[in-house]
């Protein structure tokens, strides 16, 4: 029987001539893959990085892999796709959630907050360079961590007075905040060096070096 959900898009691993291994937060199923067959080159499109999907979920009892079919979009970020600055940054946020969020997790309210953040990446029309940092202080938070001064100061260090101005100024705000790239690259990096520490893990994130070109 199948179970209708809705789907974020996090990477994508082709599987055999016309199938996809679709790496997702879902609102159900938290970070989980899926398999879509069929899915051909006019469909790639409905798996950019952070696309919000909806789809009908199928459980296969011989196999741990579950088939998600009947894809649409539910969103269609326009507003992100006409703009490359946004577009990279998707693609620099989905690594990070696909490298940190390990699969099997299912953090309560994680997908609502990511949903959301999408939605809000979307409709912002200007202000939007300093998005990526904030959303990482925000995931270490929905994470659970809940950073607070002593705990970031040693991975921050002389960012820390920019860094609390994120941690206390509302949304609006921090998007206001006078950077210039290589700062915000720094940042970025440092936030990512506080997330790893504590998932116990190393997250190469790729497409950080990207942001550093675009927004230098």
């Amino acid at each position: 029987m199948a179970k209708n959900t809705d789907l974020i898009v996090l990477h994508t691993t082709k599987f055999g001539e016309n199938s996809l291994v679709v790496h997702t937060l879902g609102r159900d199923y938290g970070r989980r893959s899926f398999l879509v067959r069929g899915a051909g080159r006019r469909q790639m499109s409905m798996f950019l990085p952070l696309n919000i999907l909806e789809a009908d979920v199928v459980e296969n009892s011989k196999s741990s892999l579950l088939t998600a079919r009947n894809i649409t979009v539910a969103y269609p970020l326009s507003g992100i796709r006409d703009n490359i600055l946004k577009n990279s940054m998707t693609m620099f946020l989905s690594e990070v959630l696909y490298r940190i969020v390990r699969e099997g997790c299912s953090e309560e309210g994680l997908y609502d907050w990511c949903e959301k953040s999408i939605l809000m990446l979307d409709a912002i029309k200007s202000d939007f360079s300093n998005f990526h940092i904030r959303f990482l202080m925000e995931l270490a938070v929905n994470l659970g961590f809940s950073p607070q001064s002593h705990d970031l100061m040693p991975f921050v260090g002389t960012h820390y007075p920019i860094v609390e101005k994120f941690m206390t100024l509302s949304f609006a705000e921090s998007m206001l905040i006078p950077l210039n790239g290589a700062v915000r690259n720094e940042i970025a990096e440092e936030i990512l060096r506080y997330i790893e520490h504590h998932t116990e893990s190393s997250v190469n994130v790729n497409s950080l070096k990207v942001l550093r070109e675009l927004f230098a």
